[in-house]
C-alpha cells in the first residue's frame, strides 16, 4: 500500500473538494484529493451525443447571484451560454396542455389569486429564516416538526395550486410529505425565492456551461495535476489532535488536516477513529439525498422551435414533470431534458429501462405531440443508483433533524473539516453552494495550520 504524505487530504473530487484543493494549493499547501470514482465532477457528468457535442446527465444550470461558481468557471476558462428560452412554454395542470408566456400558465382568477396568497405567505415566513442557521428561526422546532405537505393541505385548497406549490419540494427532489416546513422555507430563502428557484431568465436555470458542466471540474483537476487520486474510495479516517491518516483501497494519505467533501449519506459510511461526536453522526445519517432520474432525449432537430415553443414544460402528475430545451449552443441536434423527481423517480427506479423509456417518451408525446415519439437517442441516469452519490440534488435533513442536529453539520471536528453543497448557507444543493463551501473549508484549514 502506497503512503502519501501531504498537508491536507481532501475526500471527494466534486466542485467542493476541488475548490478546497485549488485554494489550498494557491496558498502554498500540499494537497491530495481522493476520489472513489474513475472521474472527477461528483454530481456533474457529461455524455457524448456525437459530433463533439455533449449533454449534461447531472447538475447543469447556473444563474444570477451564483457568483462563486461563476468566478471559478471564469478563472478556469469555462464559458457559459444562455439556456434556450425563445417562444412560449407548455403546461399541463390537470387538464389540457396549454401554451403560455413567462412565468406561469393562464389560469382562472381564483387559482391565480390563491397561488399568489400561498407564495406570499411562504416568502414572508422564509424571510425570518437565517440562512446560516435555520434552526434559530422563530418557532423553528414547530416548523421543523411540521411537514411541508401538512402546510399545503392546511393552507391551499385548489388542487392545481397545491401542485404548483409542491414544486418547492420537487426542486429538492423530495416528496412534500418528507420535507419539513422549516427546510422548505430555508430552500426559498437560500435561493432568493420561488421565482428565482424555478425560473430561467433571471433564475437558477438561466445559463449553461460550454462543453457541459463537468468541464469546470475537469479543468480544476487539470490545474491540480497529480494531486488528484482517482479510484480511491475512502474507508477509514484515523485522526488525532493534529494528524490524520486517510485509508483507501489503494493508497493511504497521512496529513495534518482532512476535508470531507462528499454527500452526507456517503460521509456517514466512512469509519472514523475515534468516532465522530454523536450530533455529527446523527446529522450525517439523517441528511437524506433526493431521488432523481435525469433523461436527455435527442432528436435530429429541435422541432418545437419551429412551432414557436421554448421547449420548457411543467406537468405535475406526468412521469417527467418538468423539462427544458437542452440542445447544444448551435441548436443541433435537438435535445429535450426531463426529470423524474421525488416519488416518480422512486417508482421508476424500480421499473425496467424499457418501462422508463416508454414513460419518458409518453410524457413528451403528451406535451409535444407525436413527433416526440421518435428520438434519435435516449439517455438516462438514475442518481440514486450511483454508488458514489446515492441521490440528488442534495441531502436534506429528515423532519425534525435540522433543529436537533443541524448546527453540527459544517462544524470542524478536531483536524477534520467539512465541505459540500449541503454545508452551504446560500444556494444549498447548487453548484454555487458547493464552491462557496470549498472556499470556507479552505479558509478554516489555513487558519488552523497557521
Amino acid at each position: 500500500m502506497r503512503v502519501l504524505d501531504t498537508d491536507v487530504a481532501i475526500v471527494g473530487a466534486g466542485l467542493a473538494g476541488l475548490t478546497t484543493a485549488l485554494d489550498l494549493q494557491a496558498a502554498g499547501r500540499r494537497v491530495t484529493v481522493l476520489e472513489a470514482r474513475d472521474r472527477v465532477g461528483g454530481r456533474t457528468l457529461n455524455a457524448d451525443i456525437g459530433d463533439g457535442e455533449v449533454v449534461e446527465m447531472g447538475g447543469e444550470w447556473v444563474g444570477p447571484t451564483q457568483d462563486a461558481i461563476a468566478a471559478l468557471a471564469d478563472d478556469l476558462g469555462v464559458d457559459t451560454f444562455p439556456t434556450y428560452y425563445e417562444g412560449e412554454h407548455l403546461a399541463k395542470l390537470g387538464g389540457d396542455v396549454v401554451r403560455h408566456a413567462d412565468p406561469f400558465p393562464e389560469t382562472t382568477p381564483e387559482v391565480a389569486a390563491e397561488l399568489e396568497v400561498a407564495l406570499r405567505a411562504l416568502h414572508e415566513q422564509a424571510a425570518t429564516v437565517p440562512v446560516d442557521a435555520p434552526w434559530d428561526a422563530p418557532g423553528a422546532t414547530a416548523l421543523d416538526t411540521t411537514t411541508f405537505e401538512a402546510w399545503i393541505v392546511a393552507n391551499v385548497g385548489h388542487p392545481d395550486v397545491r401542485d404548483l406549490v409542491r414544486i418547492v419540494a420537487e426542486v429538492q427532489a423530495t416528496p412534500a410529505a418528507e420535507l419539513s416546513l422549516l427546510w422548505a422555507l430555508y430552500a426559498l430563502a437560500c435561493s432568493n425565492g420561488f421565482d428565482v428557484m424555478t425560473g430561467v431568465r433571471g433564475g437558477a436555470q438561466q445559463d449553461r456551461f460550454v462543453g457541459g458542466s463537468q468541464a469546470v471540474s475537469i479543468a480544476a483537476a487539470g490545474r491540480l495535476g497529480d494531486a488528484v487520486e482517482l479510484r480511491a474510495p475512502v474507508r477509514t479516517v484515523e485522526h488525532r489532535a493534529d494528524r490524520v491518516l486517510v485509508r483507501t483501497d489503494r493508497v493511504d494519505v497521512a496529513a495534518r488536516r482532512a476535508v470531507i467533501a462528499v454527500p452526507p449519506v456517503l460521509a456517514s459510511r466512512i469509519a472514523f477513529d475515534p468516532a465522530l461526536p454523536p450530533d455529527k453522526d446523527a446529522i450525517l445519517s439523517r441528511t437524506h439525498p433526493g431521488s432523481v432520474i435525469k433523461v436527455n432525449v435527442v432528436y435530429h432537430e429541435p422541432f418545437w422551435r419551429r412551432d414557436g415553443l421554448s421547449g420548457q414544460w411543467t406537468a405535475p402528475g406526468l412521469p417527467l414533470s418538468f423539462g427544458l430545451d437542452n440542445s447544444p449552443p448551435g441548436g443541433s441536434p435537438g435535445v429535450l431534458v426531463g426529470l423524474f423527481e421525488a416519488g416518480a423517480a422512486r417508482r421508476f427506479s424500480a421499473a425496467s429501462a424499457q418501462e422508463r423509456r416508454d414513460a419518458a417518451l409518453g410524457s413528451l408525446v403528451t406535451i409535444f405531440g407525436r413527433r416526440a415519439a421518435e428520438p434519435r437517442d435516449y439517455l438516462e441516469l438514475d442518481w440514486s443508483a450511483e454508488p458514489w452519490t446515492r441521490g440528488c440534488y442534495a441531502g436534506k435533513p429528515a423532519v425534525g433533524a435540522a433543529v436537533a442536529f443541524g448546527r453540527a453539520l459544517r462544524r470542524p471536528d478536531g483536524p477534520i473539516h467539512w465541505a459540500g453543497s449541503e454545508t452551504a448557507t446560500m444556494w444549498h444543493g447548487y453548484f454555487d453552494g458547493a464552491v462557496s463551501s470549498g472556499h470556507r473549508a479552505a479558509s478554516e484549514v489555513l487558519e488552523a495550520l497557521g
